[in-house]
């Protein structure tokens, strides 16, 4: 796991002082490219992490090797663990690191750097299109979870409409390059969709925060109620199996696999939270998908074809 790699090649750097590409991946066991890649990470975080070219070159920490981490600055350690925190929410391995790492700083920087390994948490299974680009609010909501201020929203809903909110940002989650804001508002816990905010402003005020609050838990019921949601009805398709990882990518963990028929093609079980939406979403196949068990989709199937043919067939031409 990265996270594992990052804190280990800044551990080492302390301890020898300086080390090449090639040295950090035959001691973290993966490639020079990864090594490198790795270690460019940490200086792209603003980790003094610095590259020394020529004969007896290599990478080192600015300042020589220090095993305590007392040299690192409050912004430097803050983006250590940034850079290391998403990962601890499922590697029992990294929190225990971070929990070092945290008691070897010094007294002033360990409530910061302890906010920073729980600002994010990366869930990486698809809810619906992927998204590339990082918003570019996702570095402010990362600074006012991690000094625990409030922040002034201008957000639009499902609906188009903008409201202003004032919320305490309790963390971030990058679920497969789709990035959520997880806030306490006057009506208790919200989830917010960073793409759909439109403008930010970080306060002064300070946020209140719940003192049993734990990220990775929060978002696992967010997740759970989500998928609880989107599972009310269900259909069993067959589609041709090379066909399957274009049905997986539309309806993610949403879409089951249960097995493969001697004719090439495959059995797979759909959910969503209405017949409609399944329906929807198999219009497009045409012929090349069957709903086998669901009448209600198969019913919703039936009358978008009946909508399209009515707008769209060509009337008969009468003989003459």
């Amino acid at each position: 796991m990265r996270a594992d790699r990052l804190v280990a090649a800044l551990l080492l750097m302390q301890a020898r002082g300086r080390v090449t590409a090639s040295e950090l991946a035959d001691e973290l066991e993966v490639s020079v490219a990864t090594a490198r890649r790795d270690l460019e990470a940490l200086s792209a975080a603003g980790i003094p992490v610095y590259p020394q070219p020529g004969r007896g070159g290599g990478w080192s920490l600015l300042g020589g090797a220090r095993t305590d981490l007392s040299g690192l600055t409050a912004a430097e350690a803050q983006a250590l663990f940034l850079l290391a925190g998403p990962a601890a929410a499922t590697a029992p391995e990294v929190r225990s690191a971070l929990r070092k790492l945290v008691r070897a700083l010094p007294g002033t920087f360990r409530a910061d750097a302890e906010a920073a390994a729980e600002a994010v948490v990366v869930d990486p299974v698809r809810w619906g299109e992927r998204e590339r680009e990082r918003p570019p609010l996702v570095e402010l909501l990362q600074t006012a979870t991690v000094r625990r201020v409030k922040v002034r929203l201008v957000y639009t809903g499902r609906s188009r409409e903008r409201t202003d909110r004032l919320v305490d940002p309790w963390g971030l989650i990058d679920k497969d390059d789709v990035w959520y804001l997880l806030a306490g508002t006057e009506g208790g816990q919200r989830t917010f969709r960073v793409d759909r905010i439109a403008e930010a402003v970080v306060t002064d005020l300070p946020a209140e925060r719940p003192a049993d609050f734990e990220l990775s838990q929060a978002w696992q019921r967010v997740v759970d109620e989500v998928e609880r949601q989107r599972s009310l009805v269900s259909a069993t398709v067959l589609i041709e199996a090379r066909y399957l990882p274009v049905l997986r990518t539309r309806f993610g963990r949403h879409c089951d696999v249960l097995d493969t028929l001697d004719d090439g093609r495959a059995r797979a079980r759909l959910t969503a939270p209405t017949p409609l939406m399944i329906a929807q979403d198999l219009a497009g196949w045409g012929t090349q998908i069957e709903v086998v068990e669901s009448e209600e989709v198969r019913a919703e199937l039936a009358r978008i074809g009946a909508e399209l043919t009515a707008r769209y067939a060509k009337p008969a031409t009468r003989s003459k």
